[in-house]
């Protein structure tokens, strides 16, 4: 069909849009607990989302994560960075417009990460 681009190659915003709704299924099928979605568009260069969720052990992180890169393997978005599957203590997954962090609760716990992003943002000339 002339004028409609194939779901890999659309771009912006739309795109994240759909990645995160992927994410977001993929999270919820591996029984993922606890998931936040963050917006950071606008507030960092590292994407346009951050989601954070927990899984009941290392190897129950380790399948969520497993899970997720499959299934973005499968839409075409198998291009992700990822780093601590060797553990299963903090997987964090980078698809360049979301990133992903999948924590045993209490490593969550002790690095907060989404009470940090979601501070509201200090205006510089409070600090002056």
């Amino acid at each position: 069909m002339p004028g409609i681009l194939p779901q890999s190659m659309e771009r912006g915003a739309d795109a994240a849009a759909q990645a995160l709704e992927l994410v977001l299924a993929s999270l919820e099928d591996s029984k993922a607990e606890d998931i936040v979605t963050i917006n950071i568009a606008g507030k960092s260069a590292l994407g346009d989302y951050m989601v954070v969720v927990s899984g009941r052990s290392n190897r129950h992180v380790n399948a969520i994560s497993e899970h997720l890169i499959s299934d973005l393997k499968d839409e075409g978005l198998g291009t992700a960075r990822v780093e601590g599957l060797e553990m299963g203590d903090w997987v964090l997954i980078d698809t360049g417009d979301i990133i992903i962090h999948v924590f045993r609760p209490e490593v969550r716990e002790f690095y907060n990460i989404e009470k940090m992003w979601a501070a509201p943002d200090i205006d510089e000339e409070t600090l002056h």
